[in-house]
C-alpha cells in the first residue's frame, strides 16, 4: 500500500515538474487549473502515514511555490498586454491628434494665402460705409487704383480693410486683383541706403555711371531680372540704367483708402499750407519792388562808362541779370524759373546761377517766396497738395522716379535735367511716367 502511494505521488511529481517547466502562454489558464489539481492530489496522499511524509511536505510545499509563480507569471503577462494595449491606443490617439493639428494648420495657412484683394476701379473714389446699404454711414473713401483686402462677401457688397479704414464697398465698382492688375496700380520702389548711388548704363559694377542719386531718394523700379541678378533696373533722369541691389531697399507702393478723418486732417494742412505760401509770396513781392525803385536811381554815367567794354566780352550765367520773384502766384513761380534756363547743372547744388540739381533747382526757386521745401526729389512728392495731370497749372512741381520739375505751361516743364545739358525746357511733361503732381500756390 506504500509503495503504490509513493508511486502515484512520484508520478503526480513528475507531472508537477513537467506543467511547472513547460512555458507559459499569455491567457493560458488551463495550465493554472492544471497545477491546482496535481497539488490537491499530491497533498491527499500525504494524509495517509509514510515513512517518506518529511519529503512528500517538502516536495508539496514546493509544487505550492510553483503554482504561485504561475499565476503571477500570468498575471505579469496579462498587465504587460493590458500596458501595451494602453499604450499603443495612447500612441494612436497623439497620431491622430498630430494628424488633426497639422491638417488644422495646414488649412489656416491655406486660408491665409487664399487673402483677395480688391482694386478700385471708379472715376474719382467709391465710398467705404458702415454697412452694406447704400444709406448707411460713410467711413471713408477708396480712391481709384486703390487696393484693399477682402474680409466677407455680403448680397453684392464686399466688407474691406484699407489703410485705417475697415467697411463695405459695393462690389460694382471694384474689381477681385489678379497679380496682373496689382502689378499695374502698384509701384514698385527701390529706396536708396548709401550715401551717394551710382546708376550705371549695365548690370555691371565697370559700366559706364549715367548718374549720381544722393541718399533716400525713391527710384522707380523697372525690372528684377533674373540675368541681373543682383542688379535693379531703374528709371532715372538720365534714362533706364542699374543699380547694386546691395544699396537699395525694395518695397511695393499702393494707394489706400483714406477715412474721413484724414481726409479732413490733410485739406486742413493744404490749406494752411498754401495761405503760408501766398503770405510769403506776397512778402516776396513787396520786397522785390521795392528794391527795384531803389536800384532805379542809379547813375547812368556808370552805365555808359562801362559799355564799351562790355560789348567785346561774352557774359557768364553770373553775370546775367535776373528778375526779382513778383506775384503770389504759380505763374509768377514760372515766370521766375524759366529765366534761369541755360544754367549749369551740378550734383548736389542749389544755386540757380553757379549750379544745382533739380530738388535745389525747385528748392531754390521757391525759397524767393518765401516757401521752404526740402531739398529732395522723394521728400518734394509730398509738398503742398496733389492735384491730376488733367488739372495742372503753372508753378506745380511735376514728379518722377528721382526726378523733379516745374511746370511753366503748354505741356512743358523746367527743370535742372542732367551735367550735360543744364537747365532748360522739356516737353511733354509725359516724357517720363509722372508720379505725382503737387501745387504750393
Amino acid at each position: 500500500m506504500n509503495y503504490k502511494a509513493l508511486r502515484m505521488t512520484t508520478c503526480c511529481l513528475a507531472s508537477a515538474f513537467t506543467l511547472a517547466a513547460s512555458p507559459v502562454i499569455a491567457g493560458a489558464t488551463p495550465v493554472a487549473g492544471a497545477s491546482e489539481i496535481t497539488n490537491v492530489n499530491v497533498t491527499s496522499e500525504l494524509t495517509s502515514s509514510s515513512p517518506t511524509s518529511g519529503i512528500m511536505l517538502a516536495l508539496s510545499q514546493y509544487l505550492a511555490d510553483q503554482t504561485i509563480t504561475v499565476k503571477n507569471v500570468a498575471k505579469q503577462i496579462t498587465e504587460t498586454q493590458t500596458v501595451t494595449a494602453t499604450e499603443a491606443r495612447t500612441v494612436t490617439e497623439e497620431v491622430q491628434e498630430t494628424e488633426q493639428t497639422e491638417d488644422k494648420t495646414e488649412t489656416e495657412t491655406t486660408t491665409k494665402k487664399k487673402k483677395v484683394m480688391i482694386v478700385a476701379q471708379v472715376d474719382g473714389y467709391v465710398n467705404v460705409r458702415a454697412h452694406a446699404d447704400e444709406n448707411s454711414k460713410v467711413l471713408g473713401k477708396l480712391y481709384d487704383d486703390s487696393v484693399g483686402t477682402v474680409i466677407k462677401e455680403k448680397d453684392g457688397w464686399y466688407k474691406i480693410k484699407s489703410g485705417s479704414v475697415t467697411g463695405f464697398v459695393k462690389a460694382d465698382y471694384v474689381e477681385v486683383a489678379t497679380k496682373e492688375l496689382l502689378k499695374k496700380v502698384g509701384t514698385k520702389i527701390a529706396t536708396v541706403d548709401t550715401e551717394t548711388l551710382r546708376v550705371r548704363k549695365k548690370a555691371d559694377a565697370d559700366a559706364k555711371v549715367i548718374e549720381l542719386v544722393p541718399g533716400g531718394e525713391e527710384l522707380t523700379v523697372v525690372s528684377l531680372a533674373k540675368k541681373d541678378e543682383g542688379w535693379v533696373k531703374v528709371s532715372v533722369e538720365g534714362g533706364e540704367g542699374y543699380v547694386s541691389a546691395d544699396y537699395v531697399t525694395l518695397s511695393t507702393e499702393y494707394t489706400y483708402a483714406e477715412s474721413k478723418e484724414e481726409e479732413a486732417a490733410r485739406l486742413a494742412e493744404e490749406e494752411a499750407d498754401r495761405r503760408a505760401a501766398e503770405a510769403a509770396a506776397a512778402a516776396a513781392a513787396q520786397q522785390s519792388s521795392s528794391n527795384n525803385s531803389s536800384s532805379s536811381s542809379s547813375s547812368s554815367s556808370s552805365r555808359s562808362s562801362s559799355s564799351s567794354s562790355s560789348s567785346s566780352s561774352s557774359s557768364s550765367s553770373s553775370d546775367r541779370s535776373y528778375s526779382a520773384p513778383s506775384g503770389s502766384n504759380g505763374q509768377a513761380v514760372a515766370n521766375y524759373a524759366c529765366q534761369f534756363v541755360g544754367n549749369p547743372y551740378v550734383y548736389g547744388g542749389s544755386s540757380l546761377t553757379n549750379g544745382t540739381d533739380c530738388s535745389g533747382f525747385v528748392m531754390s526757386v521757391y525759397a524767393a517766396f518765401g516757401v521752404s521745401l526740402p531739398h529732395s526729389s522723394s521728400a518734394q512728392r509730398s509738398a503742398g497738395y496733389g492735384v491730376s495731370i488733367d488739372d495742372i497749372q503753372p508753378g506745380d512741381i511735376v514728379c518722377y522716379s528721382g526726378h523733379v520739375g516745374i511746370y511753366v505751361g503748354n505741356n512743358t516743364i523746367v527743370h535742372a535735367s542732367s551735367p550735360s545739358t543744364g537747365i532748360k525746357y522739356t516737353s511733354p511733361i509725359t516724357y517720363r511716367t509722372v508720379l505725382a503732381v503737387r501745387r504750393i500756390f
